[in-house]
């Protein structure tokens, strides 16, 4: 399961995201470090349902009238303080948890109501664009750190007269959440001296900062939206390449009132419809949550995830089937599962996502939209209907 990380400062809401996203019952506070242990949950992100393109809706509990949802993991650990790759705060179990994550989702302060520590302040007291940067710099340190204190290693080793360094560096960088394909690129991106002896502070800051973007991209997530000074968002998004303004108190509430049957709604829907009697806060609180969706397009909690997983991460959603005119599995549900694949993921991929035996077994595939056979090298697409076919 592709696993995303929220990050940031203590009291950006990190937590609150994390309730909304995965209706999981976590404490929430107004100070520092409210979640110590690390919280792992299931979210979901959203795409649309290949059901729309037949007669009757498909028998998933993930599909709402053609709103398909995929399941991800969601992790939210303590907050970061500056210093938090030499320790300070949670720092270092923080940065550790983050080496599981394939993607990182920066939740910012967008209200300036939380100083650089994390502690409150009057809104639009601080300027959240001097938070942009900070997730990065600390985990670019603590990589950085990690390089240095295995580089003595690394030189040893360079006695040897068979010593390659792209092996040593790929054996010491697999160790915190990389792969040996994500260190091959980052290698060949970057210019560095053969001998290790030869590297200096700055060689190693350089190979962790190309590591870290490779391997932990970041959708910056601008919470409290709703109480945003004017032209914080614009300015977040001229310091930021994705931005998502969002309210995470507004979609936890939603997301209650649609338990409680007081609303109709569905995670990443641009409003809501009222069929419950609401008392007048509720209602008002509800009317305030409105005109943020209106401005934004709806609280943006969905849309941060679905940017990191679709955008950032470039995944594709394919459907596996046993029958291929139905679209069913061996019970006859339509449509039960779905998966989450690299763009450019081929059937045997996709063979080995359902079950490494089937993927090794693997004989051929069948494109169940337009009835017809498909090449072993036949690149999937978004909303793709395959059959595999498997010798075992």
């Amino acid at each position: 399961m592709i696993s995303l990380a929220l990050a940031g400062k203590p009291n950006a809401g990190k937590s609150t995201f994390y309730r909304a996203a995965t209706m999981a019952d976590v404490e929430v506070g107004n100070y520092p470090f409210t979640t110590i242990d690390p919280n792992r949950g299931v979210s979901h992100v959203r795409t649309e349902c290949p059901c729309l393109d037949r007669d009757r809706r498909c028998d998933s509990d993930d599909c709402r009238e053609g709103k398909r949802y995929v399941p991800v993991e969601l992790l939210d650990v303590a907050g970061l303080v500056p210093g938090a790759h030499e320790g300070r705060g949670l720092g270092n179990q923080f940065l550790d948890e983050l080496t599981t994550a394939d993607a990182i989702l920066h939740v910012v302060d967008a209200s300036g109501g939380t100083n650089a520590e994390g502690e409150p302040v009057e809104v639009g007291e601080h300027d959240p664009v001097e938070d942009l940067a900070f997730i990065e710099t600390e985990m670019d340190r603590w990589l950085a750190g990690i390089v240095a204190d295995n580089w003595e290693g690394v030189e040893r080793q360079s006695r040897s007269p068979d010593f390659d360094i792209d092996e040593a560096l790929t054996e010491m960088l697999t160790g915190v959440g990389a792969t040996a394909a994500d260190v091959g690129a980052v290698l060949r991106a970057v210019d560095y001296p053969s001998d290790p002896r030869e590297w200096g502070e700055e060689d190693r800051r350089r190979l962790a900062s190309a590591v870290r973007e490779r391997t932990k991209p970041i959708v910056v997530v601008a919470n409290k939206a709703d109480v945003a000074p004017e032209g914080t968002i614009d300015r977040l998004r001229e310091h930021a390449e994705r931005v998502i303004p969002a309210t995470a108190e507004g979609e936890l509430a939603l997301r209650r009132a649609a338990e409680a049957g007081l609303v109709e709604y569905d995670p990443g829907d641009h409003d809501f419809a009222v069929v419950g009697g609401l008392s007048d806060q509720q209602e008002q609180g509800l009317e305030q949550v409105r005109e943020v969706m209106e401005r934004y397009g709806g609280t943006g909690i969905q849309a941060a995830l679905d940017t990191a997983v679709y955008d950032l991460l470039d995944r594709i959603t394919v459907y596996p089937v046993e029958n291929e005119t139905r679209w069913t599995d061996g019970q006859g549900r339509m449509l039960p599962d779905a998966h989450l694949l690299p763009s450019g993921a081929t059937p045997p991929d996709l063979a080995y996502a359902v079950h490494s035996d089937i993927g090794e077994g693997y004989l051929y595939a069948v494109d169940a939209r337009r009835d017809r056979q498909v090449g072993e090298d036949h690149e999937l697409s978004e909303g793709d209907v395959i059959k595999v076919v498997s010798a075992n």
